[in-house]
């Protein structure tokens, strides 16, 4: 990795911690388009594991708030959509899988804008879990299904719970992909560099979570991704 494509990776995990810090969301959705531009060979390795001490640390520090009704059966799904997640890796060559992130993440946020406000039941949870399983494990990206399941819930709420079902299912989704042989040396070296960069994003966020304009922060999030779905489709 050159360093000019290490500093900007660098500063979108700083950027991509301190807004899921901050709001719950956001990291996959800043720090995939910038990776399937500059360094596409890292997804979704890279991503997941980048994920682990952030999701660990964002749980724990509001785990007062945690739902664990919505995350058992969205973690059950989360199981299942994994292995659909595989396949899409198996069946698609690294281009068409840029092109899988960009739609997908333009399709998520507009889903996110548009969809009116709801009470999530365990139908909504599961098929959640299996659409986030798909993606995640496809792309890095699963974020947008579980803001949209949560995002009419107490902020603390949000942040926590989401947090711990990308925990669990980061972890389902890593050991499918060891088991297929696709968790190499060679990718897990580059998270140990950013590392700086996600400690420095999550002490930023840990300023600001309490206070911080989460609806402001949540449209800024959705606006940069959906500019960053447009950049992947076009390179």
């Amino acid at each position: 990795m050159s360093p000019d494509v290490f500093a900007w990776v660098a500063l979108a995990v700083a950027a991509g911690a301190f807004v899921q810090g901050a709001t719950g969301m956001g990291f996959a959705l800043v720090v995939a388009p910038v990776l399937g531009l500059l360094a596409p060979a890292l997804l979704p390795i890279s991503l997941l594991v980048l994920m682990l001490p952030l999701n660990a640390l964002i749980a724990w520090r509001e785990r007062h708030a945690i739902d664990l009704r919505g995350t058992k059966w969205i973690s059950l799904g989360r199981v299942l959509g994994t292995f659909g997640g595989l396949w899409v890796l198996v069946v698609l060559p690294l281009n068409q899988l840029n092109i899988l992130i960009g739609v997908s993440t333009m399709a998520a946020v507009l889903v996110s804008w548009l969809a009116p406000a709801f009470a999530p039941g365990r139908k909504a949870f599961v098929s959640t879990g299996v659409i986030t399983g798909i993606t995640e494990t496809a792309t890095g990206i699963g974020g947008p299904p579980l803001a949209l399941v949560y995002q009419h819930m107490p902020v603390a709420t949000l942040r926590a719970s989401v947090a711990l079902c990308f925990l669990i299912g980061e972890l389902v989704s890593l050991l499918v992909l060891a088991l297929d042989g696709r968790l190499q040396a060679e990718l897990l070296l580059p998270v140990g560099w950013m590392l700086p960069a996600l400690a420095a994003g999550l002490i930023l966020s840990q300023l600001v979570h309490r206070t911080i304009n989460a609806r402001f922060l949540r449209q800024f999030v959705l606006v940069f991704a959906l500019v960053s779905g447009v950049l992947v489709l076009w390179q």
